[in-house]
């Protein structure tokens, strides 16, 4: 049997003044391949998503000073945690990263699938050449 070669798909999103839980679900659920016709569990969906905009996600209720991010560099008492604000601040890009990884499955495809999601902070990203397909999620 051949290999059928699928195309890839480029898609962009604004995530400004999105809530990050929703646009999460979403840019995972698309990873996956799960809008896809042709949706197979095991497979790679060649699916890219491009996310501008990434310092200006908004989160629901009290969670910009409450909700908290661990790090953990593996030495003993090296456990580090930051404030959603404190980490918007730093690394904007990381937010949308672990909340989109932590939708992915935990294995080989997972890792993979999270190869394919770029994420940039500002209106600007180098991937124009693939001419991206702008998709608005409400």
């Amino acid at each position: 049997m051949v290999k059928q070669s699928l195309p890839n798909k480029w898609y962009l999103i604004d995530a400004k003044n999105q809530t990050l839980g929703r646009i999460s679900t979403q840019i995972a659920s698309i990873l996956k391949g799960k809008t896809c016709s042709y949706y197979t569990p095991h497979c790679i969906n060649e699916s890219y998503i491009i996310i501008i905009n990434a310092e200006h996600i908004q989160v629901s209720g009290q969670k910009k000073s409450q909700k908290l991010y661990y790090k953990h560099s593996g030495r003993p008492g090296s456990l580090k945690k930051e404030t959603f604000e404190q980490l918007q601040k730093r690394i904007p890009n990381r937010i949308i990263e672990k909340a989109v990884k932590g939708m992915l499955p935990k294995n080989k495809l997972g890792r993979k699938l999270f190869t394919h999601l770029k994420v940039y902070s500002g209106t600007f990203h180098p991937h124009s050449a693939q001419n991206p397909t702008i998709l608005s999620l409400n």
